[in-house]
Parts: structure tokens; sequence; C-alpha cells
């Protein structure tokens, strides 16, 4: 995801992690998995929003692209892999 933000962020895509743990165990995941975009602490009300997304099943890592208009363009439970990737910077 590093290398995707890094790579596609000139072309407008935003990369956002957002974190459903508390503050002390997502500093160490980041310390020993540092990213280039931002990730924000959104605790137990993060798989609210998920939820509301398409993740009814509270399954994680869950991966939600949105397009410029701001819908949901894809949804994905589980790893990213690189052609996902490569799908998703083709997407307008």
């Amino acid at each position: 995801m590093s290398s995707f933000h890094q790579e596609n962020s000139a072309n407008g895509w935003q990369v956002l992690g957002l974190a459903v743990d508390q503050l002390e165990p997502v500093k160490r995941f980041l310390a020993r998995s540092p990213v280039t975009f931002p990730v924000a602490l959104a605790g137990l009300p993060g798989v609210e929003l998920g939820k509301s997304l398409g993740n009814v099943s509270g399954g994680l890592p869950f991966t939600v692209v949105f397009g410029a208009d701001g819908r949901v363009a894809h949804r994905k439970i589980g790893k990213v892999s690189s052609t996902n990737l490569l799908d998703w910077a083709a997407l307008k």
C-alpha cells in the first residue's frame, strides 16, 4: 500500500489506514511495519464504520476504494494483492 500511495498520489490517489485497535498496539505495529500514508485510530467505532461500508462480517483487513465522486468503487476483505492495486489504479 505504501508503494501504491507513493506511485499514485501525484495522480490524485489518497490512501488512509484506519486502525480498529488501541493506540499502543497500533504504535507497535507501525514501528515494525512503517507506512508512507496516514493512519487514523478509529477504535471500535471503526468496526461500525466498516459495516456501514459493506463489511457486514467484520473481517480484516477490509479495503474500500472510493471514486473521485466519493462513491464506493470497490470493496475487498482480505490481503490486497499487487493485481488488486493495478486494477484499482486503472479506475477512473
